[in-house]
């Protein structure tokens, strides 16, 4: 605990000036303050850890010819293994996918970190959640290194690689995959690009559609993807761009069981997205299980909050990963 205070009392010595750009030896402090919370959370139940592994290049160079330019990006993740595990036989694993454009794995706030991955814990999975590309707490060159729809995609996916090959108790034939918001954008994205290696997926409010998304929000917004480091064009300038990084565009290829929800009070990720994504999947004669809630309170966090209407919600959702997963 005098390692928070201490971090917290330091904090303002970092700030920026406002209008200055992100903070990120902010972010980094908040980060380490968080490292720790998740230990003083989970550590009675699980062996918490941050770990680092590789995965595909930048897509973006400002110099193409640096050296170690086109080096694999390091990624970071959290694992939690449950204590109380038999190492002795096979046991299933989840990826479990942080929303957020510009976010990382939190332990508290409204996306209830540590109280999900506990309720997961407790079922006996085994789950690592990778902080991929662009999240925030590792500094400039990580946060500008985002890839919206793109090679953050690839990051989840090694997460699952790397969880696979470091622990020889877990089966590679139950693994599974779960996300809200823009953490349900890359479950899809990641599911449709590789069916044969997840078991189950679910996604929560996930973003579906980019182009429509980017019509209804703020510029500042629009910026982040327009930016040269990133897709580099707007949405007007390069709409194919953006349709391959929309989830609902690739729903033909879905072959692996999955869960979608969606609110119709969400004030972050629009329902119009999450039925266009159902709409699809229908059309492509996918079969799944989906369910759009009339405005449950809690809005976008609507099943991920601490009410009886998110527990039961979550519960029903744990029961469909178990029936593929089976912990």
């Amino acid at each position: 605990m005098h390692l928070v205070l201490l971090l917290l009392a330091a904090l303002p010595l970092f700030a920026q000036a406002p209008g200055s750009g992100p903070d990120h030896r902010g972010d980094q402090i908040l980060k380490s303050i968080d490292n720790y919370m998740w230990h003083q959370k989970l550590g009675d139940i699980a062996h918490v850890d941050q770990v680092a592994y590789t995965s595909t290049p930048p897509h973006y160079e400002a110099n193409s010819t640096a050296q170690g330019a086109r080096n694999p990006m390091i990624v970071y993740a959290y694992t939690f293994l449950p204590k109380a595990l038999d190492r002795s036989r096979k046991h299933p694993s989840l990826v479990y996918v942080h929303g957020g454009v510009h976010s990382n794995l939190q332990s508290g706030g409204s996306a209830n970190g540590a109280h999900i991955i506990r309720e997961l814990l407790e079922l006996g999975y085994t789950v690592i959640a990778p902080d991929y590309r662009g999240s925030t707490g590792y500094g400039a060159g990580y946060y500008n290194r985002i890839d919206y729809g793109g090679r953050e995609n690839d990051d989840v996916h090694a997460a699952r690689a790397w969880l696979l090959e470091r622990y020889s108790f877990l089966d590679p034939a139950r693994v599974g995959i779960l996300g809200w918001s823009h953490g349900g954008m890359i479950t899809l994205m990641t599911i449709f690009a590789h069916p044969k290696d997840y078991a189950v997926a679910y996604a929560g409010v996930p973003v579906s559609d980019l182009v429509a998304r980017l019509g209804y929000k703020s510029e500042s917004y629009r910026k982040v993807f327009s930016a040269k480091s990133h897709i580099g064009k707007t949405v007007e300038e390069d709409v194919q761009a953006y349709l391959k990084r929309s989830p609902f565009t690739h729903a033909a290829k879905l072959a692996t069981p999955l869960w979608i929800d969606g609110n119709t009070n969400d004030e972050d990720v629009n329902v119009l997205e999450v039925r266009r994504m159902i709409d699809a999947l229908k059309t492509a004669g996918k079969q799944f299980e989906s369910k759009i809630w009339e405005a449950a309170p809690g809005g976008h966090h609507f099943n991920r909050i601490d009410t009886k209407l998110a527990r039961d919600s979550r519960a029903e959702i744990w029961r469909f990963l178990g029936h593929h997963l089976k912990p």
